[in-house]
């Protein structure tokens, strides 16, 4: 990392000056409560600085040196100047650091960095804002893109190196799902070729409903130990992949790539395909029950043996009937309504069990398998959960249960998971954070019930607990709802860490009115007592400068 140049010395430094000088905190925090002065770019072609009124004037008393991060290498066009901060405020326990989700794109499908120098302006604007990290992808379409075994971390080790440059901590996220709908919809980031390849040869890795539609996002989890994919298991391809990432990134593990997010299906979330991902990201028009993934030869096979372990042969030869996932009410179906329903039938119990057990088994491999890989690294496992909650005031929850959550109005199907978790002292992500009741369309949706029930479970099993927003937005409304919904797991004497990832960074987020917003949230979050007390932001603090932000990162990206 490149180093920060303290102020020089004085003659007579008060004792405040004593206390900078040995406080001297890195890029992120020194810049978060600057001033519109004390955040500039210097491009070669010309110099420009900006000022603030309530700025004072450099004297031969106070620091008039900055620290310096280069611009060379990654940054390109120039340095980025901080100056040190004003003494801090007297010590209090942390607030909840704030992440932001990098572009799905930000290494492109051959590997490299796409758009560099926005991209080290945008890393030099966050690391200012206070911002703790950056979370990004580790595409398996992208590493692995030219044969098995065959990996290309070239780009992620550049992010990697820029992310340390501006004092920025790194969440990794191995996805070893598709991104996007189609090539129609970019970014889109298929598997590996040579996995579709073997797909396109036995449909049936594919996930698959009782329509025989085929989901290509991520392989079956009824193949998870069987050599399909050129020899080699699912399982061992994504502990393959793990231990070739944990060799390329060893110098940052533990400093700077401090948290591991596995993949652990559709969108990266323990859950099964039961509606397309990208149906699911519109929060607030979806409210289809979705579909039972149970109808490649892999998973019938396993439910045939479950019921003729029990005596029940003809409980398994499908998945159950009359659950029409198309339809929007689980009263007009025979399985999902309340009364009578068959999810509360001897043979509900006994399908939902194997359905979400086998789901559970999935996610405890890649656990057990990820604990394995990173122990002794200094890195944090984690994986995330889906925030299902269209039909959350039902009884039967229908959305929940077709997407492997067995969570009922008679049963918590959240416990299971995350104690599964806590066995390899895995954090918890989870979604909904930005959602409030009253926003959806559907009364008997719920996106703060289903958030405080996951809370519940993760503060039960004492399980760090990784928020993050549903849509990407930053007006007020939203932004004082992810405080609101925070404070329920931040503060106390449990023990429990809580942080907060931004999803995602655009170029909407550096514009002036929304990176006003953004860094006042993020100052918020990090401030302890935003979760003690009151919600609104302390008088007579500064920010930084948004038109200086604005013009470092358009000036970047032409």
């Amino acid at each position: 990392m490149a180093a920060i140049t303290a102020p020089p010395p004085q003659p007579h430094p008060p004792a405040s000056a004593h206390r900078r000088r040995a406080r001297l905190p890195r890029l992120a925090a020194a810049s978060s409560s600057s001033s519109s002065s004390r955040f500039r770019r210097r491009f070669s072609s010309s110099s420009s600085s900006s000022s603030s009124s309530s700025a004072p004037s450099p004297s031969p008393s106070s620091s008039s040196s900055s620290s310096s991060y280069g611009g060379s290498g990654g940054g390109g066009g120039g340095e980025i100047h901080y100056a040190s901060p004003p003494p801090p405020p007297p010590a209090a326990p942390m607030g909840a650091s704030v992440y932001v989700t990098l572009p799905a794109d930000a290494v492109g499908p051959g590997g490299r960095v796409a758009r560099r120098r926005a991209m080290a302006a945008s890393l030099a604007a966050l690391a200012g804002a206070g911002v703790a990290g950056v979370a990004v992808e580790l595409w398996w379409g992208v590493v692995e893109r030219q044969g098995p075994g065959v990996y290309d971390w070239a780009g992620y080790l550049e992010l990697a190196a820029m992310a340390r440059r501006y004092g920025l901590r790194v969440r990794a996220i191995l996805a070893f799902h598709q991104c996007g709908a189609g090539p129609h919809d970019p970014p889109w980031i298929p598997l590996p070729q040579w996995v579709l390849e073997e797909m396109d040869k036995l449909p049936d890795l594919s996930y698959t409903d009782r329509y025989q539609r085929r989901n290509k996002e991520y392989i079956s989890l009824g193949c998870d130990i069987l050599p399909i994919l050129k020899g080699r298991s699912p399982m061992q391809a994504y502990s393959d992949f793990m231990r070739s990432f944990r060799d390329a990134f060893k110098e940052y593990l533990g400093a700077i790539v401090t948290e591991v997010q596995i993949g652990m299906g559709p969108g990266g979330e323990l859950r099964y395909p039961s509606c397309p991902t990208e149906t699911l990201s519109q929060a607030g028009i979806s409210s289809e029950l979705g579909e039972f993934q149970c109808y490649d030869k892999f998973m019938q096979a396993s439910l045939s043996a479950r019921a003729q372990l029990i005596g029940m042969q003809d409980w398994g030869n499908g998945g159950p009937a009359g659950t029409d996932g198309s339809r929007q009410n689980p009263e007009e179906t025979s399985f999902f309504r309340a009364d009578g329903g068959c999810w509360n039938t001897p043979y509900g119990r006994f399908f939902l069990e194997w359905y979400s057990g086998m789901l559970l088994l999935h996610g405890e491999r890649l656990c057990m398998v990820a604990d394995a890989v990173f122990s002794g690294t200094g890195v944090t496992i984690a994986g995330k959960v889906s925030g299902i909650h269209w039909h959350y005031y039902t009884c039967s929850h229908p959305s929940e249960l077709t997407a492997g959550y067995y969570n009922t109005l008679l049963r918590n199907g959240y416990l299971p998971i995350t104690q599964m978790f806590a066995r390899y002292k895995a954090a918890l992500c989870c979604s909904c954070f930005d959602l409030r009741d009253e926003e959806r369309n559907n009364s008997k949706s719920s996106p703060e019930g289903t958030l405080r029930q996951l809370m519940v479970a993760a503060k039960m099993c004492n399980l760090p607990l990784n928020g993050e927003n549903s849509v990407t937005r930053l007006d007020d409304m939203s932004l004082n709802q992810v405080i609101r919904s925070s404070r329920l797991y931040s503060g106390g004497t449990s023990g429990t860490s809580f942080s907060f990832n931004y999803v995602r960074m655009n170029k909407s987020l550096f514009e002036f009115h929304n990176w006003n917003r953004f860094t006042k949230f993020v100052r918020q979050m990090s401030d302890a007592r935003t979760f003690l007390a009151r919600l609104e932001f302390r008088r007579g603090q500064h920010y930084l400068s948004s038109m200086s932000v604005v013009w470092v990162v358009s000036r970047a990206c032409a």
